[in-house]
């Protein structure tokens, strides 16, 4: 941990950034301030404008980026109030000019946050403040690094090209689909890539996807005072939730399971016949998801079945399980979402060198907007921040960065990019690359 970075300026830059609201319109709720998204980029921007970036774009997407099967349903659902895109922008800057992708490396962070805002603070070398681990902390502790690679290296911004890209869409649910994932898919995209996001100072090669599943029961309501001839969608979908939670357990693959939201009503004088249970299922390959997705369908099967031959003799539910089959549909709010798993030797030992280690192989990966690099030809991915998304309270009351953590982060952003430039110098000598290269 060095002292010179992170500076009594790039603490201001942090605080001032963690005082413009930015909370992801699809978590925005009537109690949160309007999103400042276009502001914050700008104070952004003009805080890498002094190491040398200049803005490439600072732009909402076109609509149709959403107009995708991939595209989460809500997301379609907000995209149909012309004001959403338009209050979504993201920002790439470049350092150096445009250079082919061998020679350039792209750091992605985010800047919406999760909503509940919380106080903005400095003390006793800890910032806290919603986003000061997840990750606008991050997003300044990068610059910081940037620029001790650039004093460090000359060749930085002139043969070796840097792209960052600070998005909007990536909380929420949004899984990058309006931020990041337009930005990749126009090849703004590096040899290597680095998605700034709590790991513990560990890289992590993997990200997975998931997928939301929503079962849901169309029948009748009925009075509390008939409720045998209504269907008690309280009932079934309580059982399905419990029975679900059994069968898709994940005991024997990767991805986690997470039983969510279930919702019928909220009064007690009254059966309600419909209702939605949430379902969320991430994964870590395509063949993972598509096997979990069977697994969903064939649980929720058995599940009414079982939950017919239960409650058949019943008096209040006979009506609910005679007709259960029928009622009880599945559709999907999110499906078919890449995951990311990549491997180059020459990436992790650049990693290593620059004082991350690696994230172990047995232990579960998180989704995040790195999805959107899978399949990319001669590049490596990897997720890599400071803090961690569970200890520094990410989307929780009292979220914190440690000055320390942001130092540590930055150090390793300097070391890896001047690492990178040194490695192709070694690896690809031709004229002009720098004045070392000269054999």
């Amino acid at each position: 941990m060095r002292d010179d970075l992170v500076t009594a300026a790039d603490q201001e830059l942090l605080l001032h950034l963690l005082a413009i609201p930015t909370v992801g319109v699809l978590e925005l709720s009537p109690a949160d301030p309007p999103p400042q998204f276009w502001e914050a980029q700008r104070d952004y921007a003009r805080a890498a404008a002094s190491i040398g970036f200049e803005v490439v774009s600072h732009a909402s997407p076109a609509p149709d980026v959403l107009m995708r099967d991939d595209v989460p349903l809500p997301v379609r659902r907000a995209a149909e109030n012309p004001d959403f895109l338009a209050s979504q922008p993201s920002l790439l800057l470049r350092l150096g000019p445009e250079l082919p992708r061998e020679d350039t490396v792209m750091f992605n962070v985010h800047l919406d946050t999760v909503a509940g805002l919380e106080p903005v603070g400095l003390s006793g070398g800890r910032i806290t403040g919603r986003g000061a681990i997840d990750a606008k902390g991050p997003a300044v502790a990068l610059l910081s690094g940037i620029r001790d690679a650039v004093r460090r290296d000359p060749a930085l911004g002139r043969d070796v090209a840097v792209l960052v890209q600070a998005v909007a869409g990536e909380e929420g649910g949004a899984m990058g689909t309006f931020g990041t994932r337009p930005l990749v898919e126009a090849g703004h995209v590096g040899r290597l890539n680095i998605f700034c996001e709590p790991t513990g100072m560990r890289f992590l090669p993997r990200a997975t996807a998931s997928m939301t599943a929503r079962v849901r029961v169309n029948g009748r309501g009925a009075i509390d005072d008939r409720p045998d001839v209504g269907h008690n969608a309280t009932v079934l979908l309580g059982f399905l939730a419990q029975h679900l939670a059994a069968q898709l357990d994940p005991r024997d693959r990767p991805g986690r399971l997470c039983i969510a939201g279930l919702h019928t009503g909220h009064l007690h004088n009254r059966v309600y016949g419909s209702g939605e249970l949430l379902l969320n299922l991430s994964y870590g390959s395509s063949d993972e998801g598509a096997a979990a997705e069977a697994a969903l369908r064939a649980a929720v099967r058995s599940g009414v079945q079982r939950f017919t031959e239960l409650f058949a003799g019943t008096r209040e539910f006979t009506s609910t399980a005679a007709e259960a089959a029928v009622i009880t549909e599945v559709d999907w709010l999110k499906r078919g979402l890449p995951s990311l798993d990549n491997a180059a030797a020459w990436a992790e030992e650049l990693l290593t060198r620059a004082g991350a280690t690696r994230w172990p192989d047995d232990e579960p990966a998180f989704t995040c907007d790195a999805i959107w690099t899978a399949g990319l030809e001669d590049t490596f991915t990897a997720v890599l921040g400071p803090g961690s998304l569970d200890g520094n309270n990410a989307h929780a009351e009292g979220e914190y960065a440690e000055l320390d953590e942001l130092r540590d982060f930055a150090a390793a952003v300097s070391s890896l990019i001047t690492g990178f430039a040194e490695h192709r110098r070694e690896t690809t000598p031709r004229k002009g690359i720098s004045d070392a290269s000269a054999p």
